[in-house]
């Protein structure tokens, strides 16, 4: 079974969702990104971001797989998610 949750870090939502069977939360990286980057569009930014890492031949980004989750308009749509230790990876990645 999945479940969506919202997380708060300073006061900000990150969308979350906890799937039983792999028994592992998977994060919003779009809402994360927004968070770090402080980034207007953290849509835009995420893209570029996957599309340089990706060009590099980082796996990381590859392993990012897509999982529906709700939007901003209550709509469930396809954002890309990472599991905790790939969030870390993506973290370093970018410092």
């Amino acid at each position: 079974m999945k479940k969506n949750t919202i997380q708060l870090f300073d006061s900000k939502q990150i969308r979350s969702l906890w799937d039983d069977e792999a028994e592992k939360w998977y994060f919003s990286i779009v809402d994360i990104v927004a968070i770090l980057t402080e980034s207007i569009d953290s849509n835009a930014y995420w893209r570029k971001l996957k599309q340089r890492l990706k060009e590099e031949g980082n796996e990381t980004v590859t392993n990012c797989h897509g999982l529906k989750m709700p939007a901003p308009d209550g709509k469930m749509r396809l954002t890309d998610v990472a599991d905790t230790e790939q969030l870390f990876r993506l973290i370093e990645i970018t410092q």
